[in-house]
């Protein structure tokens, strides 16, 4: 019976894993992906603006 005990931690450990990926790979996309993508696109506008004009105060 050792064995048994043995194994059901990883068990359990594998089996909550692939929940977890399900689960991720389940939220993907759906009907909020536009808005995840517009806030992305805004946050990487807003760096790039924020970059370059660091860029521009460098060159005076």
């Amino acid at each position: 019976m050792d064995y048994v005990s043995a194994l059901v931690p990883p068990i359990v450990m594998a089996i909550f894993f692939f929940g977890v990926v399900a689960i991720i790979i389940k939220s993907q996309g759906g009907p909020n992906k536009a808005k995840e993508d517009a806030i992305v696109d805004a946050a990487i506008a807003r760096a790039e603006a924020v970059r370059q004009s660091a860029d521009n105060g460098r060159r005076d």
